[in-house]
């Protein structure tokens, strides 16, 4: 499984009158710590968009549990949890600066080729990128 971890502070104009982060920008924290954990392992979203291959929502599941605060550093953690093929699953975790977990997401987006105009399978570079994070070490004994 892949993983990785943004920060990103919460500002003021992100937040409601109660001083927290507002609903609908969980979503773009999510999809920020997204593009983040792919250009970690060298793969852009600008790139792939350059070969005509975007990547659209296609479900979307969020968890509220606990409020981020305004100028609260929030840790954003997501995991790939398996190769992508036709489809990528993502899993985020939100939490504040004591660790509390604040919100869970899923998102699974698919893979659609802007010249085609249809759905196709995961880049190879992408999958190539992955795969190591998904291959049992190998046994010594």
């Amino acid at each position: 499984m892949y993983s990785f971890i943004l920060q990103r502070r919460v500002s003021y104009a992100e937040t409601d009158r109660m001083g927290y982060l507002y609903y609908g920008h969980y979503a773009a924290y999510y999809e920020a710590a997204r593009v983040e954990a792919l250009r970690a392992i060298g793969i852009r979203y600008r790139d792939l968009e350059d070969r005509h291959i975007l990547m659209p929502v296609r479900r979307m599941e969020c968890r509220f549990l606990a409020p981020a605060l305004y100028d609260e550093m929030v840790h954003i953690s997501v995991r790939i949890p398996r190769l992508p093929e036709l489809r990528m699953e993502f899993m985020y975790e939100l939490r504040n600066e004591q660790g509390k977990l604040l919100n869970t997401a899923f998102t699974e987006l698919v893979f659609y080729d802007a010249k085609l105009k249809k759905p196709v399978r995961a880049p190879e570079e992408l999958v190539e990128k992955l795969r190591p994070y998904f291959t049992a070490p190998e046994n010594t004994n």
